[in-house]
């Protein structure tokens, strides 16, 4: 979730909601330049390209958000205001740049997509309008299109940092029985607080598995798809299911299938920020 307090998810009119995504944009890509400018100077041009490359995606979508607000007849409201930070670069604009790679880049990017996947979501459910709310709802269906492009970018620096590493084909079912248990233990043991949140993620874990032993997916998971090898972790395992939910909602054989994984997307992306706030 975003460093936003409550009352910004609140919204008087449309133009007042676009001027927020344009800065929230504007602040990843003025984000993005100065880490390239950084790696640049500290001779690292190779993730000073990874970083003009955010930069270009970025642009793009303040650019759809202009596009939006020209179709919308706002665009004479459109400004850059300044918010409460929302981009967040992880130390990498004091790090060593010798300690970055193009991995951890990317996973800067995701992390930052995520969070304002979860920023839309929570102002179109607290929208004061059907207008906010679809304009919101419609936002958080962008920025899942972009956690979906750059977990791909993130996947393919792994696997070039990591041409070694062996590949399984995965089963959800069973990783998502995995994430199921391993949620239950920690609600067990949890405080009364974390336990119910961490308990409602474990009972959603159960629910997609319900829903794929009912309802097989057509399509097959190539052997590339999130992380390889086995593990019990919270973490690991929520990544590794959302990269094939997300790969699913792309190549979904029907609108329903596509629907259906986008759905669950979300709820891991959910899950992922419960897992990394209680640190599961």
């Amino acid at each position: 979730m975003p460093a936003m307090k409550s009352e910004s998810w609140h919204f008087d009119t449309l133009g007042d909601m676009l001027s927020i995504a344009a800065s929230m944009e504007k602040e990843a890509i003025d984000g993005y330049l100065e880490l390239s400018a950084r790696m640049s100077a500290f001779g690292r041009p190779d993730l000073a390209k990874v970083f003009d490359a955010l930069v270009i995606e970025e642009t793009g979508h303040l650019d759809k958000v202009r596009e939006w607000s020209d179709l919308s007849g706002t665009a004479d409201m459109l400004t850059v205001c300044a918010t409460e930070t929302q981009f967040d670069d992880e130390g990498a604009g004091i790090a060593a740049p010798e300690l970055l790679s193009a991995y951890r880049a990317f996973s800067m990017a995701v992390r930052n997509e995520e969070r304002a996947f979860m920023f839309w979501t929570y102002v179109s459910a607290h929208a004061q309008s059907g207008e906010i709310r679809h304009a919101a709802e419609r936002m958080a269906r962008e920025e899942l299109g972009h956690v979906a492009k750059l977990r791909s970018e993130r996947r393919r620096a792994f696997h070039l940092e990591r041409k070694e590493a062996s590949h399984s084909r995965p089963d959800l079912r069973i990783l998502e029985d995995r994430l199921s248990r391993r949620l239950e233990a920690r609600a067990e043991n949890a405080e009364p607080g974390e336990g119910e949140i961490v308990r409602e993620h474990c009972l959603a874990s159960r629910s997609r598995m319900k829903s794929m032993e009912e309802r097989v997916f057509q399509v097959d998971l190539p052997l590339d798809v999130g992380m390889t090898g086995s593990t019990d972790a919270a973490l690991p395992l929520s990544e590794h299911i959302l990269d094939c939910y997300l790969y699913l909602g792309d190549h979904a054989a029907t609108e329903q299938d596509a629907d259906r994984a986008q759905d669950f997307a979300a709820q891991l992306i959910s899950c992922i920020q419960t897992v990394r706030r209680f640190a599961l």
